[in-house]
This record gives structure tokens, C-alpha cells and sequence, in this order.
């Protein structure tokens, strides 16, 4: 099971957040076309920065967006304007699905990915621009695995290739693994993540899988807001 499940929807609730999350009551079908409208938008328009997630919080009346990106400045441009953009295409594309001109009470908040290294969608999206500059699949792979392992919070990683790699006739799948990568053990703080390289001779599609150790300790965000109040440091797990 380990193998065939999304890893990250396997540890949800257990040791990783929700990326979406709605403190309302109906309008499911409605709220769900908006963030993935959202999320289009976002990888269109910014998909250079290093989009590494996107996290959607909804109250009533209200909505926020949290951006992690390797790249920040490339968003907010010069005197903020960037973000200016930003905000009025996802305005547009929500006022588009609604049918209404209204206002969209809503922020948008770009937070630095400090640990580019180990962060398997950002990983997974350099190897798609490599793969689309013709590198050759293969040190393209041996590079960012070492890259990877580099840091001592990596663990193991493993990346999955699967297309037409270097233009061949016939599509293959391809993989490199270092490390360890206990995908069954749901302590495991796997980072996981797909990209999609779009060359001249089709596309490849990349997984990559980022094993960063174990979590022992989970604390909810209540407890630490309350750690914080405290003045005591809120360290999200113990390794």
C-alpha cells in the first residue's frame, strides 16, 4: 500500500497539515472550483518563482492564501506590484466562476522557502526545466540526488522519470534512489511531489520522493500559538 498511495494524503491528519482548509459550512462543489482555479492561476502566472506550496484558508466571509516559493522577489516585483497582479487575476478568475462583479475579500501572504534542497516540488520543477533545456535525463538525475543528500536533514530520495526520455522512440521509466525511504512507516516525514517537463518530443512526467527522518511529536496549532505566547519554542516534531 505504502508504494501505491499518495504519500502525503496517506500521512494526513497523522503527521502532515491540511493544505486546504474551510472553517465554513456547505458550498463544497463551489469552494473546490475556486481553489483549483486559484492554484491555476498561481502556477501560471508565478510558476517561475519555485512553487513549493500553496495552502488555502477560508472563513466566513474571508480568504486567505499562503504561497512558499524559492524564489519571492520574482512575485512581489518591484514596490509590491507583482503582488498587485497577482491578486486581481485571482479575484477575475473567482469573480469569473461566481458570475459577479463584487468585491473578494481576500490576502494574499508570500512566504521564502529557506530549504530549496530538500523541497521535493522544487526539486521536481528544476529537474522539468533541465529536461526542457535538453540536459541529459540521467546526470540530470545523478545531480539533484547528490544536491539532496547534501543536506543532513535528508534521509533517502528517489527520483521517477517516466516518457520519452532524451527524445527516444519508445517511452521508458527510469529511477535513481539513494538512502532509505520507509514509505509504509507513517511517522516518516516524506516529502513527495510531480512535475511534468514539456519538451519538443513530449512530456515526461517526474515524481520525486524526499525522506527528511522521523516525527515523533506532532503538536496541533493550538498548541503552538500557546508555546509561543509562552515565549518556549515550538519545534514541530523531534528527530
Amino acid at each position: 500500500m505504502g508504494q501505491k498511495i499518495h504519500p502525503t494524503s496517506f500521512r494526513l491528519g497523522v503527521t502532515k497539515g491540511w493544505p486546504v482548509r474551510w472553517f465554513i459550512k456547505g458550498g463544497y462543489a463551489k469552494f473546490l472550483q475556486e481553489d483549483e482555479a486559484i492554484r491555476k492561476v498561481i502556477n501560471t502566472k508565478i510558476g517561475l518563482a519555485g512553487i513549493a506550496a500553496i495552502e488555502i484558508e477560508r472563513t466566513q466571509g474571508n480568504l486567505r492564501i499562503y504561497i512558499k516559493a524559492a524564489r519571492p522577489g520574482l512575485i512581489i516585483g518591484r514596490g509590491g506590484k507583482g503582488v498587485e497582479d497577482l491578486n486581481k487575476a485571482i479575484a477575475n478568475a473567482i469573480r469569473k466562476l461566481r458570475g459577479t462583479k463584487a468585491q473578494i475579500p481576500m490576502s494574499v501572504n508570500i512566504e521564502e522557502l529557506k530549504r530549496s534542497e530538500i523541497s521535493a516540488p522544487y526539486v521536481a520543477q528544476q529537474i522539468a526545466w533541465d529536461l526542457e533545456k535538453r540536459m541529459p535525463f540521467r546526470r540530470t538525475m545523478k545531480k539533484y540526488i547528490e544536491n539532496v543528500m547534501q543536506s543532513k536533514e535528508a534521509k533517502g530520495v528517489k527520483i521517477f522519470l517516466s516518457g520519452r526520455l532524451d527524445g527516444n522512440e519508445i517511452a521508458r521509466r527510469e529511477h535513481l534512489s539513494r538512502g532509505s525511504l520507509p514509505l509504509q512507516t507513517l511517522r516518516a516525514d516524506i516529502d513527495y511531489a510531480q512535475a511534468t517537463a514539456f519538451t519538443t518530443y513530449g512530456t515526461i512526467g517526474i515524481s520525486v520522493w524526499i525522506y527528511k527522518g522521523e516525527i515523533f511529536n506532532m503538536k496541533t496549532d493550538a498548541e503552538k500559538s500557546r508555546e509561543k505566547e509562552e515565549g518556549r519554542p515550538s519545534g514541530r516534531s523531534m528527530r
